[in-house]
């Protein structure tokens, strides 16, 4: 019986995918093979040394603690994609809100305290305050083309935009989806010189910090329209707070609110609504879910923010070894060498590295002992010793 802890609520069309003959799942769970997380931090939470697995239902995880997990040999998933078209179409509603001055207009419209008579003269009167511009022939830039990043430029093409894209890193199944009209920036500068609508689409990390500084918004077309529903920080908000001032930057619309920012009367400020529509949430759990499952279950790895990547076939017979070691010389070598003194014999072996990390699976045809794999787990480097049953297929 494989337990999973839930930090958050996991959608239930996710979790029907446990089999309850094989799975207890609750929030409170002593000894988790696997912990499921949307946005609840977990970097200052106790992990316990039962865990195999964390999931996280979303695409970000910055609320994670990947690196302490890695050097355990804990491999933590996500969900890119999943959410990919509901950030899409909020994408698409900030260049319209920022473009029609839409929340101004709404708002001037519900302080209106004229009576019903006057009411259409005053509005009549005023509107010129919020004329606006249209998206079709405008230019927009997207820096990061991953798998939300191509939906908004595809999105954007059939608008009737222009648009560029910046992605060093872009993948080549990824590319395959772009559509054609979209232009290469070879530089994030070339991008930012050239766009009327700039969409960040990246990670935080330590390289894209601050990517957007007081140096980079100078180089900005007048009057441009930033959007950012990728993530915190990647704008230096000082920077862009006089930018906004100095109208350099005609609007910034983000999911990210700050107090530095929010009443600013040209920011648009959203609740951190980008995967928060019902589809996007189901289609998260299920990701994560089968994900999962099928690390406990055959020893696969699908999407990892920190181990490679290895589809496995499922074994139907034996006993497999699923290993996280130290990316080193030889640790294959050492590993075959103990299973051989015990007389074991190798059916199908796998590895695959990333980076420090390299993550080995080995089918053998016989039951192992403890002693064996308390050898197997003394081998130098090795972070992570696990065996895997073949499961009945009834409820699969």
């Amino acid at each position: 019986m494989f337990k999973i802890q839930t930090l958050n609520n996991i959608a239930p069309v996710g979790l029907t995918h446990f089999p309850q003959e094989r799975y207890e799942i609750a929030p409170e769970i002593q000894q988790p093979d696997a912990i499921l997380v949307r946005s609840q931090g977990m970097h200052d939470m106790p992990i316990p040394a039962s865990v195999k697995v964390v999931g996280r239902a979303g695409a970000g995880t910055n609320n994670i603690p990947i690196e302490a997990l890695t050097k355990r040999g804990i491999p933590v998933f996500n969900t890119p994609g999943a959410n990919a078209n509901a950030v899409r179409e909020l994408v698409l509603a900030g260049m319209l809100l920022a473009s029609r001055h839409i929340c101004q207009a709404w708002n001037y419209v519900g302080g209106l305290t004229s009576a019903e008579a006057d009411l259409h003269k005053e509005i009549e009167q005023n509107k010129k305050q919020f004329v606006g511009f249209e998206l079709m022939g405008k230019t927009l830039g997207i820096i990061g083309l991953g798998s939300i990043g191509v939906k908004v430029a595809n999105a954007a093409v059939h608008l009737g935009m222009k648009v560029i894209g910046y992605d060093p890193a872009i993948t080549v199944n990824r590319a395959w989806e772009l559509s054609a009209e979209v232009k290469q920036a070879y530089s994030i500068e070339e991008l930012l010189k050239a766009a009327d609508f700039i969409s960040f689409h990246v990670p935080l990390t330590e390289t894209t910090k601050a990517m957007i500084n007081h140096a980079r918004l100078q180089s900005l077309k007048p009057g441009v329209v930033l959007l950012n529903f990728a993530r915190e920080g990647i704008i230096d908000e000082a920077a862009l707070l006089q930018a906004l001032n100095e109208k350099k930057v005609f609007s910034y619309v983000t999911d990210f609110p700050s107090t530095h920012l929010k009443n600013h009367p040209r920011v648009i400020s959203l609740p951190h609504l980008g995967a928060s529509t019902k589809e996007a949430e189901e289609n998260c759990a299920v990701m994560i879910v089968k994900q999962v499952r099928d690390f406990l279950e055959h020893g696969s790895i699908g999407h990892s923010t920190n181990f490679p990547m290895i589809e496995l076939p499922k074994h139907q017979q034996g006993i497999r070894l699923a290993i996280v070691n130290a990316n080193v010389p030889n640790m294959v070598a050492q590993i075959s060498a103990k299973l051989a003194e015990a007389e074991l014999n190798i059916v199908s072996l796998f590895n695959q590295s990333r980076n420090d990390l390299a993550y080995t699976v080995i089918d053998l045809q016989k039951e192992v002992n403890h002693v064996v794999l308390k050898h197997i787990a003394n081998i130098e480097g090795v972070l992570q010793v696990r065996t895997l049953t073949p499961l009945p297929q009834h409820g699969s």
